[in-house]
């Protein structure tokens, strides 16, 4: 059987685990979302904490990725208290959350969808950590260059259609085409009644705050020079229309404004996610 090729993370995916470790390591307690397995796992060299997109310049992006990640986090075990059974991760990245939770890990059946090569580097550094594959995570390899179907390879992992599941898709949004994320929105729309999704979407770059805007553009002119331009921007109206059209039986829009007060308030070191910035979608089915 032919082994898949080995490819290094996404820089994207790096970073977000750079910065959930600086927030431990850098910002006061109490700390958000506290995750250092992600720095073990991308194993960076010395001195990754002077890198440029680990200066102050980028700390209200930091607070946003802490922001929806304790959020996406908090929704798992909610749903878990539920009975929700299974937990998909589309573009799971350097996501930690089957070895840093084991306890509520286990009440699920785990499945990290990404690009084979990545995919197969993770694999290589579980090992390696001798942290190994969790019996009930499943990492799912879906090729989306090739035009692979993520459900597809998702079905053949073992996902039960059946029941319900929660769905996350943090960050990746941005990267895809409109019909691209109309495809998804209709594929978890369609699951067992009682599914959920929870998608960030990045607002129009005009509607976003002054202080956050030279920060967007500079990372969407990164993105651009290294083959992943940001394609898609939405308001909160027009991202829940398209909820709606893709059949959700209810959906909410989270805004980066109630992150901040419900995980950030009183905080004295002033860390906050940026107002109308990266937003939070929730969609059940």
């Amino acid at each position: 059987m032919p082994t898949e090729p080995v490819a290094a993370p996404d820089p994207t995916a790096v970073r977000t685990a750079l910065w959930r470790a600086l927030h431990v390591e850098a910002d006061a307690p109490p700390h958000v979302f506290d995750d250092r397995l992600g720095l073990q796992l991308a194993a960076p060299e010395a001195g990754w904490q002077q890198r440029p997109d680990m200066s102050a310049f980028t700390r209200p992006f930091r607070a946003s990725i802490l922001a929806r990640a304790r959020f996406v986090e908090d929704l798992v075990a909610e749903q878990a208290t539920r009975g929700i059974a299974q937990y998909v991760i589309l573009g799971a990245g350097l996501d930690t959350f089957v070895q840093r939770r084991p306890e509520l890990a286990a009440r699920l059946k785990v499945y990290e969808i990404d690009q084979p090569g990545p995919q197969a580097w993770k694999r290589q550094r579980l090992a390696a950590l001798g942290w190994g594959m969790a019996p009930n995570l499943r990492l799912v390899p879906v090729d989306f260059e090739a035009g692979d179907a993520w459900w597809e390879r998702l079905a053949a992992a073992g996902f039960d259609a059946g029941r319900p599941a929660l769905v996350a898709s943090t960050g990746v949004s941005m990267y895809l085409t409109r019909d691209a994320i109309m495809a998804t929105l209709r594929r978890v729309a369609a699951l067992a009644p009682g599914s959920t999704l929870v998608m960030s979407f990045m607002l129009p770059i005009e509607l976003l705050d002054p202080e956050v805007r030279p920060g967007v553009e500079r990372a969407a002119a990164g993105a651009r020079a290294s083959g992943t331009p940001f394609i898609s921007f939405f308001t909160p109206p027009e991202m829940l229309a398209l909820a709606r059209e893709a059949g959700f039986a209810a959906v909410q829009h989270v805004p980066a404004a109630e992150l901040a007060r419900r995980y950030f308030a009183g905080r004295a070191d002033g860390l906050r996610p940026p107002d109308n910035s990266e937003e939070l979608l929730v969609a059940t089915a």
